[in-house]
């Protein structure tokens, strides 16, 4: 494995269907896999993760809209434009594997809607709504704290209304955690080496709750992936996420569904255990797991 503090990488881009550019990190050697970060990150949050796979995969580690290398939303974005971006990546990359975290496996999925069969897709708890559920009934206050210029409150907001792992952010007061999150993006306002800084990152909520919000009928649209589908999750992750797992996994024709004992939604994130979610993802990107397709 290698040490993600080490790890050497150039840096590339490709050009969306609207024009916007889309930056990304790339290294290692071996077939191509694009690593699709969630909401509240950027690229270097899957360095960890991109380290482990590098050995066996040349990995693209693509900011996503709004972030870092890559352009702006766009005034008119929605989830179509999200999905354009990831097919621009896996043409202009060649790549064949593909990787989603969160909000990051929602753009995945609906190009995943008509991409070709011999792609393999991950996603990891992509946030869709099932049954009364709503993933963004957090949105409201947010947009309300935003307005007010309170960007720490909003951040807490999003962080409690979007089931964060971190048992610190369930437990204490907002009136706790709203100056230590004030106190925490100061402190990290200056990144090197690239990364996004905190503070730049809660304003991209409003556009990743649009990702969410333009996915109402996903679920029931992806009867016509062909792709093969590995539908990963943890076992510690709240009851919304994997609901849309199981509704995920009864309408997609060729699915796989793993859940990894004892981890949560931000599993592939630095802080969390990447290198379990790296094992699951080689292994279903190498291996086929799938049953014969019928003639």
């Amino acid at each position: 494995m290698s040490d993600a503090k080490t790890v050497s990488y150039d840096t590339g881009k490709v050009i969306s269907g609207d024009g916007t550019i889309i930056g990304y990190r790339r290294f290692g050697a071996g077939p191509g896999v694009v690593l699709m970060h969630g909401s509240m990150m950027a690229c270097h949050n899957f360095m960890r993760l991109g380290a482990t796979l590098s050995g066996d995969f040349t990995v693209y580690l693509p900011d996503r809209r709004g972030r870092g290398m890559s352009g702006p939303y766009g005034p008119d974005f929605t989830l179509r434009h999200a999905a354009e971006d990831v097919q621009a990546l896996m043409e202009q990359t060649g790549a064949r594997n593909v990787f989603g975290l969160s909000a990051g496996a929602i753009p995945v999925l609906r190009w995943a809607l008509t991409c070709p069969e011999e792609y393999k897709i991950a996603l990891y708890e992509p946030p869709l709504p099932v049954g009364d559920h709503s993933p963004v009934a957090w949105l409201p206050r947010y947009e309300r704290e935003m307005a007010r210029g309170r960007t720490a409150a909003a951040l807490v907001t999003v962080a409690k209304g979007t089931n964060d792992d971190s048992r610190v952010i369930r437990m204490l007061p907002r009136a706790v955690l709203v100056p230590l999150m004030g106190l925490g993006m100061r402190a990290q306002a200056r990144q090197a080496d690239g990364d996004v800084p905190l503070k730049d990152l809660v304003p991209t909520m409003q556009q990743e709750a649009r990702l969410v919000l333009d996915a109402t009928d996903l679920i029931s649209s992806s009867t016509t992936v062909r792709a093969e589908v590995l539908l990963l999750g943890g076992s510690r992750s709240a009851r919304p996420f994997k609901d849309a797992l199981t509704a995920l996994h009864t309408v997609i024709p060729h699915a796989l569904r793993v859940e990894l004992p004892h981890l949560g939604h931000l599993a592939a994130d630095n802080g969390g255990h990447p290198d379990r979610v790296a094992h699951a993802l080689a292994d279903f990107f190498t291996n086929d797991h799938m049953p014969p397709r019928s003639r």
